[in-house]
């Protein structure tokens, strides 16, 4: 059985729960084997994780692995978290590249959970209400390779309410990027519809036009700073599809600088000389990821109904690849 599937959902004339709905359309997959994934947080739904007696509605993207590990696998360890807010009902962590958030295929230690788990136990309980063992609170996820601020739910009531919040799209989120090349227009937006790559289904694509299955992203841009042969930007979304700032990016011809699996990690520049393929191989060589970070996370907590705001400044390997940009912009404008 294939580990990882995709499904969207069609017009429908009743809702039904996710975990009937899935077992119907996969093969072989029993409704059991489909909760328990959903109870490890490997069912997304448009991005967010969601529970079995979540009811599908039309245009929903479901997205599902099903080869999991044991709950017996998903144990604590002692992984330093950098926390940059924590009360009774949630926490917001600053993740570092590299961090996956969920344990999954090939990656089932190391992970947020495993270090968010650990830190539960450490706290005379204080954080044993985390949405699930396995799913250790998480709201939403962020790449791998991507930085910056997650937030973490305590309790089912603070879980529910913050996923309602990225539902309706009512969740400030901000990134940086280091991109390819320059942009014709400091700042501006691209729409499109996204989906699994017919070619790749571990990819996202841009759909052509007509091409109404996937889902609707909107990406805001604003250029900070422009150097010879790369950018950065600021990045607000509208929505949150899987990797629609890395998709979009390389969709209008800018890739997410380093980000090897849509073509970030080739030089894109009308000149490509040879000083330039070397300068930037070598930049290459400080950013073994793609440069995106998750640098502000705003939203309403969900008890206090405070608006809450946190930012991250840019990681160290972000911020030496910039270092040396500015470098080369000050030697150039010496000579």
């Amino acid at each position: 059985m294939e580990r990882f599937h995709s499904l969207t959902v069609p017009k429908i004339g009743e809702r039904e729960r996710i975990d009937k709905y899935i077992a119907r359309f996969i093969e072989n997959a029993s409704r059991t084997k489909v909760q328990k994934a959903i109870d490890l947080g490997y069912v997304t739904v448009n991005g967010e994780v969601v529970k079995s007696n979540y009811l599908v509605k039309p245009e929903d993207e479901i997205e599902i692995e099903l080869d999991v590990p044991e709950k017996q696998d998903v144990l604590p360890e002692n992984i330093p978290l950098d926390i940059r807010y924590e009360d009774p009902n949630l926490m917001v962590i600053n993740k570092p590249a590299g961090m996956v958030v969920h344990p999954a295929y090939k990656n089932y230690s190391g992970t947020l959970v495993n270090a968010v788990l650990y830190y539960s136990g450490l706290h005379d309980g204080s954080l044993s209400k985390l949405n699930g063992f396995e799913r250790a609170g998480i709201v939403h996820r962020l790449d791998k390779d991507t930085s910056g601020l997650i937030v973490i739910a305590k309790d089912e009531v603070t879980h529910r309410k913050l996923s309602e919040q990225f539902f309706h799209h009512t969740i400030e989120r901000e990134y940086n990027a280091l991109v390819w090349g320059k942009f014709r227009q400091s700042k501006g937006t691209i729409e499109t519809r996204l989906g699994r790559d017919k070619r790749d289904r571990k990819k996202v694509a841009v759909l052509k036009d007509g091409d109404e299955s996937g889902k609707k992203a909107v990406t805001h841009y604003e250029v900070i700073a422009e150097f010879e042969f790369l950018s950065l930007v600021k990045l607000n979304l509208e929505t949150g599809r899987t990797h629609q700032i890395r998709v979009h990016m390389a969709y209008e011809g800018h890739p997410v600088f380093g980000d090897e699996t849509y073509g970030g990690r080739e030089p894109h520049s009308v000149n490509k000389t040879s000083r330039l393929v070397s300068t930037a191989k070598n930049l290459l060589e400080i950013m073994p990821r793609q440069a995106l970070h998750a640098r502000v996370l705003g939203f309403i907590h969900p008890s206090s109904r405070e608006k809450l705001r946190f930012e991250s400044e840019l990681p160290d390997d972000i911020q030496r690849v910039l270092d040396k940009l500015e470098d080369l912009l000050n030697s150039k404008r010496t000579v």
